[in-house]
């Protein structure tokens, strides 16, 4: 029987929009220091080595401290580690694996799978590599290294370590790369492979087959993500003298430190508020916690000051709230609150005039106005720049005069007006 670590999609040097820059270096960090997670799990579990199917780094750009620190942490782990370059991390002239830094610093038991074919790794074990040359290649590139491959010596353990999304999971059929899995499955029940170790698909998914995993990312980069967090430990027995499948076991092993997490709630009155107050308050780990949170429902002037102090609150113990435009709807109602404050002088008469444009329909800010300190990033697929979104602010100068900062205007303040903070 072989043992031994699958894992993927590390994406060392990634950058979030919506972290601030505190959050930031501890969010770079998280991804480094799992791989001494990684390395102690290895051990652990008695694994023969390490395979890392692609995207180690998150893209070329590099800085040599994040280079040098990954490497580092490579130094801890007591097996050999294999990685396989991915989309982000491509081999070519201008790749992270073509610096002198990391042709001369590289450790021993490090080995980069530049080439693509059978690597014989130990004694009775075979990987076989289908590393990235290009970011975006045209055709599937496991096909050519399958081809014409016979079943390894009797007792040999092969493993193909790919990445990229597979057919089954692109149903739009838009990758042109898109590994189809039925030639794996059958190189799999011929005895040609024994198992499959794909990267790319952050969340950890068996992709039709028992010997077909992705292991996802050790540490979640977005909300979309379902089961990221894992790595992988396989067992493969040794696979008898004749064709056919051997037995394959696959056992997750949560690594993840940072967690994200989706909230879609409706708040109407003050005990919804305590709700809220009270859920955001009782998250375990919050500077390691990315939430999305997603508002609607209808607030007097007090109840909606309120609400954006808690938020405030929570958004500097957490390690990011985001409140993407699209996905709040909370509407003011009433003008008990602003009449309270018996305001007057020209003060009084700007008030009449916002809320008389506060008293229309809720402007749509899915798309920001010139000016504006709100944040967008472009969502994808898992693997690529997904997860990201609008960075809400409870009041933006720069906004359009519409109802939507009308209502903002009015909310700053009444808690200016009440003595509180923005």
């Amino acid at each position: 029987m072989v043992r031994f670590l699958h894992t993927a999609d590390w994406q060392i040097g990634m950058t979030r929009r919506f972290l601030t820059a505190e959050a930031q270096a501890r969010f770079s960090a998280a991804r480094v220091d799992v791989v001494h997670r990684i390395g102690r799990l290895a051990r652990q579990q008695d694994c023969a080595f390490v395979i890392v199917c692609g995207d180690v780094f998150e893209h070329d750009q590099l800085t040599p401290q994040t280079v040098r620190r990954t490497l580092e942490a490579l130094r801890t782990v007591e097996v050999p580690v294999y990685l396989l370059p991915g989309n982000h991390d491509h081999l070519g002239p201008m790749s992270v694996w073509s610096t002198p830094l990391m042709a001369e610093e590289l450790l021993d038991h490090v080995h980069v799978l530049d080439r693509p074919g059978v690597h014989a790794v130990a004694p009775g074990v075979e990987l076989v590599a289908v590393p990235w040359h290009g970011k975006h290649p045209q055709s599937d590139l496991v096909a050519p290294v399958l081809a014409g491959m016979d079943v390894p010596p009797a007792g040999t353990v092969r493993v193909l370590a790919a990445h990229g999304p597979t057919d089954l999971l692109d149903a739009d059929g838009r990758h042109r790369a898109a590994i189809p899995v039925a030639p794996l499955r059958e190189a799999l029940s011929a005895g040609r492979l024994h198992y499959v170790a794909l990267g790319d698909r952050h969340s950890r998914t068996e992709v039709g087959d028992p010997a077909i995993w992705y292991a996802g990312a050790p540490e979640p980069t977005a909300w979309r993500e379902e089961r990221p967090g894992d790595v992988l430990v396989v067992e493969v027995d040794t696979p008898p003298a004749a064709e056919g499948r051997t037995q394959v076991r696959v056992t997750p092993h949560r690594v993840a430190t940072w967690s994200f997490l989706t909230l879609d709630r409706r708040v109407d009155s003050e005990s919804d508020l305590d709700a809220l107050d009270s859920e955001l308050g009782a998250l375990p780990d919050k500077d390691r916690t990315v939430v999305r949170l997603g508002l609607r429902g209808t607030l007097g002037l007090a109840q909606h000051a309120r609400l954006e102090e808690l938020l405030g609150r929570h958004e500097d113990l957490l390690g990011a709230l985001d409140r993407p435009a699209r996905h709040n709807d909370v509407v003011l109602a009433g003008d008990d609150d602003i009449v309270d404050l018996g305001l007057g002088g020209f003060l009084a008469t700007a008030v009449e005039d916002i809320r008389a444009m506060a008293g229309g329909v809720p402007g749509d800010r899915s798309t920001p106005a010139a000016g504006t300190t709100e944040e967008f990033e472009l969502e994808g697929r898992p693997g690529g720049r997904d997860g990201g979104a609008v960075r809400g602010v409870a009041f933006t100068p720069g906004e359009p005069d519409d109802a939507a900062s009308a209502q903002d205007a009015l909310t700053l303040l009444y808690r200016l007006a009440r003595g509180g903070s923005r």
